[in-house]
């Protein structure tokens, strides 16, 4: 008989290096990575430098796929904003469709052996996800559309992210435990927003965002000599409506009678989350709270919570429209001038919502999706959208993909957040899953209100967001019977 093998025995780590042949291994790595430094420059280097961690998150990607949902998560911070510090990426936004494609890939090798159940992705919110993704492509034969580079690199933030999120959220997101690991990255990824915008605010910006500001940032960023904070956002205004997003999403989350710990954890997101929005001087984030405090009040059903719900909106909102308290501070005088209907903001983005109109008037399918904008004008610089700066995330839609378009976009929104707030209010049982049900909900109601002044529910990090919002509230029965049956 023989001995059992010890795992103490065994050699791990370190261990393991001390093989002549490792040795040589690791020697010849780090020579090879020497002569690209010095012949190819440093980025080759640390490219190959880099391939080991690569590989070791490729194995544990293949071996638990949900790491590809969390990673895209994180990714959607900080893909736009890498550009400012490495300028050859090329199509960046490609690291999204890699990651979600790879991911897909993975579940697909990790149940190869077996056949896959693809039924808890057979939903509702599936099905409006292909609905809007086929219109797209539908998009790609509009008489309208004058380059098809254009159309790709529009149609993939607008609906293919949408279609690849949901059914993976649907078929990976099963339990309350994997739901918490969800808001945890989204939690981390904003705290970190939030400390990098402060350090802009108090320090001041890097060399590398100094030569964004430089190359024409600093005409939406700086305003009467004072940084509007974008941190490693997109811009300020993406930045100040995601953090509004995530404060209203986390402050009602920390109401939940779960552990202290956890409650203070999403106590500390809100807090800093509501001042990276008031550093931001997006003055459309302050509507991400007022829209969706003035639902989860609604969804309460209590009389007494939501009159004093709506007595705090109301004071706030006299707060800015007719009171000139903290007018000496750029951030209030900057949000306060939100509510401004004479605000020369607002007349301009009128004005160009008027021109549209006349466009749009014989156009019910639109100009054609990335056609319209100033992002356009990298593909069709002379053309009449690209000229005319659409701002709002409705016009947007309009602009690119006619009234059908948006009426079928505006109908897929609502048909999710009435649906959402009927399981709340009837049919979800466990507390602590209804309570960060109704954070999402409010959440995506307030970005639904601020997507009118700015183009904030499709474009990262608020899209992804948004999209596993969608499918997780849709699938809130599933995630209740499961919970109620644990605990029995």
């Amino acid at each position: 008989m023989q001995p059992e093998n010890n795992p103490f025995d065994s050699s791990v780590g370190s261990g393991k290096l001390a093989s002549p042949r490792n040795i040589a291994l690791l020697f010849a790595f780090i020579i090879l990575c020497g002569i690209l430094i010095s012949t190819q420059g440093v980025g080759a280097g640390l490219g190959l430098m880099a391939l080991p961690f690569v590989w070791l998150y490729l194995y544990w990607l293949f071996k638990n796929p949900i790491v590809g949902l969390y990673s895209a998560i994180g990714l959607g911070f900080i893909l736009l904003g890498i550009t400012r510090y490495f300028k050859n990426l090329g199509q960046v936004g490609m690291a999204m469709d890699g990651i979600l494609f790879l991911t897909y890939l993975a579940f697909i090798f990790k149940n190869f052996r077996t056949k896959i159940d693809w039924t808890p992705a057979k939903k509702d919110v599936t099905v409006l996800a292909a609905i809007w993704l086929g219109y797209a492509f539908l998009q790609f034969f509009n008489p309208e559309v004058q380059d098809r580079q254009a159309w790709l690199a529009g149609m993939r933030g607008i609906s293919l992210y949408m279609m690849l999120i949901v059914p993976l959220v649907l078929l990976f997101v099963d339990d309350m435990k994997k739901l918490n690991t969800f808001f945890y990255v989204w939690g981390i990824f904003s705290i970190l927003g939030t400390m990098k915008g402060i350090m802009q605010l108090t320090i001041g910006v890097d060399p590398w965002e100094k030569a964004w500001l430089d190359a024409g940032g600093a005409v939406t960023h700086i305003i009467f000599g004072k940084l509007r904070v974008f941190s490693f956002f997109s811009d300020a205004a993406q930045f100040g409506s995601d953090q509004g997003y995530t404060a209203v999403v986390f402050t009602i989350m920390s109401f939940a009678k779960e552990n202290w710990k956890k409650r203070f954890f999403f106590l500390t997101v809100a807090l800093l989350a509501y001042f990276g929005m008031f550093i931001s001087g997006t003055r459309g984030a302050i509507s991400v709270p007022l829209g969706g405090f003035a639902l989860y009040f609604v969804l309460k059903k209590n009389w007494y919570v939501m009159s004093t719900g709506f007595i705090l909106l109301a004071v706030v909102y006299i707060f800015f429209k007719y009171t000139t308290i903290g007018q000496d501070n750029q951030q209030i005088r900057r949000m306060r001038s939100a509510f401004d209907p004479n605000d020369p903001s607002l007349q301009v983005r009128l004005a160009n919502q008027r021109k549209l109109s006349t466009y749009l008037a014989s156009r019910p399918f639109g100009g054609g999706i990335g056609h319209a904008g100033v992002k356009a004008q990298k593909y069709l610089p002379n053309a009449f959208l690209s000229q005319v700066a659409t701002d709002s995330w409705y016009v947007l839609i309009w602009a690119e993909q006619g009234i059908i378009g948006l009426l079928l976009h505006l109908f897929i929104l609502f048909y999710i957040i009435i649906k959402a707030s009927y399981l709340i209010m009837k049919k979800i049982r466990d507390p602590v899953l209804k309570i960060k049900m109704t954070a999402l909900v409010a959440g995506m109601m307030g970005i639904m209100v601020a997507s009118y002044g700015n183009a904030a529910l499709g474009t990262m990090p608020t899209g992804p967001l948004i999209y596993v919002g969608m499918a997780v509230m849709l699938n809130a029965m599933a995630l209740d019977d499961k919970i109620i049956a644990e605990k029995s």
